[in-house]
């Protein structure tokens, strides 16, 4: 018997849209003889459907899309994804239809609520198995999170199970691919029991699904494995005895290149999902907005990427040829538009308030800001969405200015740390120097003010990106901090203090791909007035 695995990427809340692709792949799955095809967790909906799901319309419209699937489809066995109000109460649910019946349907068993996941308030968790016999071999049902606990699995093998087919929307983070797989490697082991893994791919706001969906056998042998950050329609052979088997087994990505293209996918699935012609960023000649620039050409193709210019008096002469010659090489629209005179325009506005004030900080934030109207102005005349070209660690201790760096419609390296950009940076340039090399070189500058460098205010960033990866990712004290890195007291202090301080700038941040396991947003939950530290 033959089965697809299709790995496909909807649009959440585009019902309608959905269904007719999977009635358009299921069908032509069949004209190929294809026995069975799996889609992945709520596909219907889409992933993450959030308060969708609270709208009476949603489950309507859910419930229309699955009768013309159901009518549309035949000649194949469809196992799909969808929500579901049964008895009063609504479930995640995974169907399985044939020939205009629906034959069974699983309730999700295990409702994740933690990090990025908020099921239970949404779904009610089921209590049962489900299996079904197709062409001499036993199926069980199982979505997601169900495939991480011993007790569904467990009863699935016990309910006579050769296959359990598993429908999942699971999101990335660095190193969770390989995890997710060797613990549904473990479990097939332990029971007996092959897993198809089917994973939803595509960028939905913070979140990249990566794909990366997979068939390990009875022994725990992985032995098909679909591409990461594509969609595809993988095709396996199961034997009467319900051993998988399959010629097609892509490799791993290395680590940088998982990372760089899940942010590649996170713009490009924002941008185009949301309809707008481009893109448009401030390229300074600085590291960041150099990576930024790689990553919108990659995600969008050059003639979608516009950027911008705006040096002021601060502004070294290495960054102007840079950033030159960088639009240049990655053949983008550019165009220089100087700050200075809306810098002087403020100043000479400002000259009475600031009186018997010296130069300071504010000085600094009227040049981010100046730069910030220009974008926006142009990002409002042209329809193109700004890209902000902020990193983690500047986030995180508020490193940004309000109304200015900040401003923008997607950050995409929100969740990137400064020491991660410039590794990043080195593997965009493996084939060839897209980012010139003194931008990675050079000491960084916000270049505000005369020969400023970011290590003025900040630590280097090698001790800024350790101490937050402790305090942020690990939730670890100042105390345990202080032990584990020899690090001086008073600057772990100093940097808690920031990260706490300012909360109130991050929740007026815009949204940015999430590439770690705690990411700025509903993985950090922190009040914006606290006393803690």
């Amino acid at each position: 018997m033959q089965i697809a695995i299709a790995q496909v990427n909807p649009t959440v809340g585009a019902i309608e849209k959905n269904a007719q692709r999977v009635s358009e792949i299921a069908n032509g799955l069949a004209t190929q003889g294809v026995s069975l095809v799996v889609f992945p967790e709520l596909t219907l909906v889409g992933y993450p459907p959030e308060d969708l799901l609270l709208r009476p319309e949603c489950q309507e419209r859910v419930d229309a899309a699955l009768e013309r699937v159901r009518q549309s489809v035949s000649g194949i066995t469809v196992v799909l994804g969808y929500p579901g109000e049964r008895e009063g109460k609504r479930f995640n649910l995974a169907g399985v239809m044939r020939d205009g019946e629906i034959l069974l349907e699983y309730r999700k068993r295990e409702l994740p609520n933690y990090s990025v996941f908020d099921e239970k308030r949404y779904f009610q968790a089921g209590d049962e198995t489900a299996v079904f016999d197709l062409e001499g071999v036993r199926f069980a049902l199982a979505i997601c999170e169900d495939v991480w606990f011993e007790r569904p699995v467990a009863e699935a093998a016990a309910a006579g199970a050769q296959v359990i087919l598993d429908l999942n929307a699971s999101p990335f983070h660095r190193g969770k691919s390989l995890q997710r797989e060797r613990q549904v490697e473990r479990l097939a082991r332990q029971h007996a029991v092959a897993v198809v893994y089917a994973n939803q791919v595509g960028g939905q706001d913070e979140l990249v699904f990566d794909g990366a969906s997979f068939v390990c056998n009875a022994h725990g042998e992985t032995t098909t494995r679909c591409p990461q950050f594509r969609e595809s329609i993988d095709l396996v052979q199961i034997s009467p005895g319900g051993e998988p088997f399959s010629d097609q087994c892509y490799g791993w990505m290395d680590e940088l290149g998982e990372t760089y293209q899940a942010l590649v996918c996170g713009v490009r699935d924002y941008v185009q999902k949301n309809g707008f012609p481009g893109v448009v960023l401030g390229l300074s000649g600085g590291i960041d907005s150099a990576l930024t620039l790689a990553l919108a050409v990659d995600a969008l193709g050059p003639d979608q990427v516009e950027v911008v210019m705006m040096p002021s008096r601060y502004t070294a002469d290495m960054s102007n040829q840079d950033a030159l010659a960088q639009a240049e090489r990655m053949g983008v629209s550019h165009q220089s538009i100087p700050i200075e005179p809306a810098f002087n325009a403020f100043l000479g506005m400002l000259q009475g308030a600031f009186a018997g004030r010296e130069p300071d900080v504010t000085e600094e934030n009227i040049q981010a800001r100046c730069r910030g109207i220009v974008l926006m102005a142009i990002s409002n005349k042209t329809g193109r969405m700004l890209l902000t070209t902020g990193n983690k660690s500047e986030m995180s201790v508020g490193y940004a200015t309000l109304y200015g760096d900040m401003n923008g419609g997607f950050a995409p390296l929100k969740d990137v740390p400064k020491t991660l950009v410039y590794r990043l940076a080195r593997w965009r340039n493996r084939d060839g120097e897209v980012i010139p090399e003194r931008v990675i070189t050079r000491p960084p500058s916000a270049e505000l003010r005369p020969d400023q460098k970011d290590s003025d205010s900040l630590p280097d960033y090698d001790q800024l990106d350790a101490i937050l990866e402790r305090f942020i990712q690990r939730d670890e004290s100042i105390e345990r901090i202080v032990a584990a890195t020899g690090f001086d007291r008073a600057e772990v202090e100093r940097v808690a203090r920031m990260v706490v301080r300012n909360e109130y700038k991050r929740r007026q941040a815009p949204p940015g791909v999430k590439i770690t396991q705690k990411a700025f947003g509903r993985d950090w939950r922190y009040p914006i007035v606290s006393g803690f530290l």
